[in-house]
């Protein structure tokens, strides 16, 4: 299996996290936990499905996932090859007149959210490409064609700055007295902007940034009283919601 990232060109870091070339010549099933950016898809050789309840749905060969508060199972053919687009947590609105939060839980075919002639072609010119670098650059100038000259939103920014300093445990009480706003007006600019609720989208942050204490050997008395749990069922139910399974048995696994 190949999985192999790729930084964008300058102008689209602000907007991009990066790219990802993933290949694998065995079918295979297996989970994707939840991220804090939206994420496009294309498969240019091979296809995808994803697994609820025990049903198999293929997905579109190009299609966008928003962002989601549950584990999702996905099952890929052999000999797959996929493009993977990883938007940074404000970068989805420079691209899309969609509101991010419009996607939360939801892939959909690319073609719903872009141009559908336009999204053929880079379709097209992909699975022709031969190597990684060409499909990288022909991934770059959709995105380069589709950017638009938008004000990005500082008071989300800084939001989202400081949750990521808290390891997502800042209370949004706290967090809408930092910046100097109400909840109301301030929660439709960030589910606008990033695709959740800032409540939500901490759950998240503090979800992974826990992820590496795990694998440090803590206990979970300890991470809990890190990242300010009320209690270890919290803590557990929490995490069983983002991984399908218990903290103990995900360490096993691991």
């Amino acid at each position: 299996m190949k999985f192999e990232k790729y930084i964008p060109n300058e102008p689209l870091r602000p907007y991009i996290s990066h790219f990802a070339i993933s290949e694998n010549e065995s079918g295979s099933e297996y989970k994707v936990f939840p991220s804090s950016g939206l994420v496009i898809g294309f498969q240019y050789k091979g296809e995808l499905s994803t697994i609820r309840e025990n049903e198999e749905h293929k997905l579109y060969g190009a299609g966008i996932s928003g962002i989601s508060s549950r584990y999702k199972v996905f099952k890929n053919s052999p000999g797959i090859g996929t493009v993977l687009v990883y938007f940074t947590e404000i970068g989805f609105a420079h691209f899309a007149a969609h509101p991010a939060n419009e996607l939360f839980k939801l892939s959909l075919s690319l073609d719903e959210v872009f141009e559908k002639s336009k999204v053929r072609e880079v379709e097209e010119k992909l699975a022709s490409a031969e190597t990684d670098k060409q499909r990288i650059k022909v991934t770059e100038q959709f995105l380069f064609s589709q950017l638009k000259t938008i004000e990005t939103d500082k008071l989300v920014v800084e939001a989202v700055k400081l949750i990521y300093e808290s390891k997502g445990t800042i209370r949004i009480r706290e967090l809408n007295e930092r910046l100097f706003i109400s909840q109301s007006p301030f929660e439709k600019r960030f589910r606008k902007v990033v695709g959740t609720s800032p409540k939500k989208f901490a759950s998240i942050v503090r979800f992974n940034s826990l992820l590496n204490e795990l694998e440090h050997s803590k206990s979970l008395t300890e991470i809990c009283y890190e990242y300010q749990f009320f209690d270890q069922s919290h803590f557990i139910k929490e995490f069983r919601q983002f991984t399908g399974e218990t903290p103990e048995s995900f360490k096993i696994n691991r």
